[in-house]
């Protein structure tokens, strides 16, 4: 049963959302999502750096563990998001792990669309190995776009011959760009965050006219074989359910092992929603024992 602040926080979310034939210009809606991001916690340390011609930061917690890294791609839909609207994410992300994590500004549509994203994550997780972090010790994760990127970017990586790291973390993936699963229809009353025809924009803006079944595009349509254990959150009540559960049964059949957990009442991404959130503080804290117990067995 939900429990009284994700209804609260469901019924804010539904009182403040723009109906979607309301036309808002994407700088508007840039500037709208950094206005809400969370402040990091005040004991969470940042080190602005350049990654791979890239803004990035490293997002530390007390107690992280020398020589482990877990790289983070935002979420955003590929065209918004940034530093600013994840660091209080990543920042607690850091402490469930116990490892520092890379924060990339990775370049966005329209104004780079398709695959640059993709190309920046690669880069990314490059930037880690040549800064002399051992595969075995490197993680790599995202949200919503970012969680699609993760995929794509080690698909993308791994047919480049890159070392795969120990782990990665899907939260609430976007990762078929299709936007034609069934969920965007039945969970389209649950979802008080995401809209099918908001988020069909989003990829048509990212896209530009390349194929949404381009492996890189949406990696529920690639090979996943040689990829490293993955855990895949997602939210009952999300229009990108199904994405989440077709990623993870790609995965699983491509040999991949990977573990799906579909939290009841849960709305996308409500990791981030931690400051108010109990189940927010709780997956948080399984993503940091997935990590840590696959570097421990790595």
């Amino acid at each position: 049963m939900a429990g009284p602040e994700i209804v609260k926080l469901k019924r804010i979310l539904r009182e403040k959302a723009v109906p979607p034939s309301v036309d808002i210009p994407l700088d508007q809606r840039r500037k709208g999502m950094e206005k809400v991001a969370f402040k990091a916690a005040d004991d969470i340390q940042v080190e602005n750096v350049t990654v791979a011609g890239r803004a990035a930061e490293w997002v530390r917690a007390p107690g992280v563990q020398a020589g482990r890294a877990i790289l983070y791609l935002h979420g955003g839909g590929y065209v918004m998001g940034s530093l600013n609207t994840h660091r209080s994410l990543t920042g607690e992300i850091s402490r469930a792990a116990q490892a520092a994590v890379l924060l990339v500004d990775y370049r966005l549509a329209p104004e780079f669309p398709f695959p640059a994203a993709v190309e920046d994550g690669v880069a990314s997780l490059r930037w880690l190995l040549d800064q002399g972090f051992a595969p075995r010790n490197l993680a790599i994760g995202g949200d919503s776009a970012g969680g699609g990127l993760v995929a794509a970017t080690l698909v993308s990586a791994r047919d480049q011959k890159v070392p795969m790291p120990a782990a990665a973390v899907c939260i609430s993936p976007w990762s078929d760009l299709t936007c034609s699963n069934e969920s965007y229809k039945t969970r389209a009353e649950a979802d008080p965050m995401v809209t099918p025809d908001g988020i069909g924009s989003m990829a048509d803006v990212y896209l530009q006219g390349k194929d949404p079944k381009h492996p890189y595009a949406s990696p529920n349509f690639a090979s996943l074989r040689s990829l490293p254990s993955l855990l895949i959150h997602v939210g009952r009540d999300e229009v990108l359910l199904d994405d989440s559960i077709k990623l993870h049964e790609k995965a699983q059949a491509d040999g991949v092992d990977s573990t799906l957990e579909v939290w009841d009442d849960m709305i996308h991404v409500w990791h981030a929603f931690h400051p108010m959130l109990p189940e927010g503080k709780q997956a948080i804290a399984r993503v940091g024992a997935f990590l840590r117990e696959k570097w421990a067995a790595a």
